[in-house]
């Protein structure tokens, strides 16, 4: 059985990890303020605040921008519940606008609309599966309207919009490390930011609300790090070129063996984006049946999000009318995309999409 992700790990990874284990400083140290010097770096931008995964930097973000219990901020509802739930942590109230049926991203116009009528103070854009959302776009609406922008690129390392970096263009961004991402520290995230305001208190919200050890300025979190987690971050960050390399490679062979077919349909990648396929996500009229010819190929798929947010007991309360959400949860299917793919692998995966008769 192909499986569906694996975790990429090498023996550079565990020198690092014995390194740290040698040293008696496992709480957050030299390490993770390597780590955050060398992600800020990357992403190009001035700042960056380790955390211990991505829930608790999206959650650190927004409070760290300002969001305050009863603003509204506006999401999609076609991702990872941490993105709404984030929000309900802050005491703010998530706002779900439709996504676009092409990218599977939250729509700017939906987005607009919605803004016009609630009046919110942030928006969190999600670059879902590693497509890049429009940020042309919501740069143009976050000016209009005056809003905090916060983009969620959990699954989005090194994704670029026209040649740029997505994570640098909100107030605030986040990363998730978590196993299964493009790279990993087992569990961590990340924020970055290019405003010091944002920096320093998410610096201080982290940490228990303290900068002086005994001193805390206000409530706080105990949101950081370890050092193990940012030795193996530091090693993966160095591969992740390679590693993206690797994914678009493997997504290109689907996308041509796709382009022959008429279900599915490949992913949409939008001009002037570098998709990193985070997943490899195809649309079916009959995805259930695509699943199990799948799998009785020798090739372990998964479905992402069937159930969108809006329809989630926890956030029934805020439902909407959204169907382009609903019908993606009824035909979306992700397939293997990630680096330990070999070219057998490869081949073995087109041939079973070949075979597929809707």
């Amino acid at each position: 059985m192909i499986p569906f992700s694996r975790l990429c790990l090498g023996d550079e990874e565990k020198k690092q990890v014995l390194k740290v284990l040698n040293s008696g400083q496992l709480a957050a140290g030299k390490e993770v303020a390597a780590f955050e010097k060398e992600f800020a770096r990357f992403m190009g931008t001035e700042f960056a605040v380790a955390t211990n995964n991505g829930t608790s930097a999206l959650h650190t973000a927004l409070l760290a921008a300002g969001v305050k219990p009863g603003d509204k901020v506006i999401t999609t509802p076609f991702t990872f519940a941490a993105t709404a739930a984030s929000i309900l942590h802050c005491g703010a109230i998530p706002v779900f606008a439709d996504i676009d049926p092409h990218t599977l991203n939250i729509d700017p116009a939906k987005a607009e609309s919605l803004i016009r009528q609630v009046r919110p103070k942030a928006v969190i854009v999600v670059h879902l599966f590693g497509t890049p959302c429009d940020m042309a776009a919501f740069a143009l609406l976050v000016k209009k309207y005056n809003l905090i922008l916060i983009e969620d690129c959990a699954q989005a390392h090194g994704a670029k919009y026209s040649g740029q970096t997505v994570g640098s263009f909100g107030h605030a961004a986040v990363f998730s490390f978590y196993a299964t991402k493009n790279m990993t520290t087992g569990e961590g995230g990340m924020v970055v930011t290019n405003n010091e305001g944002i920096y320093d208190r998410a610096a201080l919200l982290i940490n228990h609300g303290t900068r002086q050890k005994y001193r805390h300025e206000e409530l706080g979190y105990n949101y950081r790090m370890t050092e193990i987690s940012a030795a193996i971050g530091r090693i993966q960050l160095k591969k992740l070129s390679q590693f993206t390399d690797a994914r678009r490679n493997n997504a290109r062979t689907f996308t041509d063996c796709l382009q022959k077919l008429n279900d599915p349909l490949p992913p949409f990648e939008p001009k002037d984006t570098e998709c990193v396929y985070h997943h490899y996500t195809v649309r079916s009229l009959r995805r259930d049946r695509l699943r199990l010819h799948m799998e009785q190929s020798g090739i372990q798929c998964g479905i992402n999000y069937p159930v969108p947010l809006h329809r989630q007991p926890v956030f029934q309360r805020f439902a909407r009318n959204l169907p382009e959400a609903e019908q993606a949860g009824n035909q979306v299917l992700s397939l293997p995309v990630h680096p330990g793919l070999s070219a057998a692998d490869r081949e073995k995966i087109c041939q079973a999409l070949r075979s597929f008769s809707p």
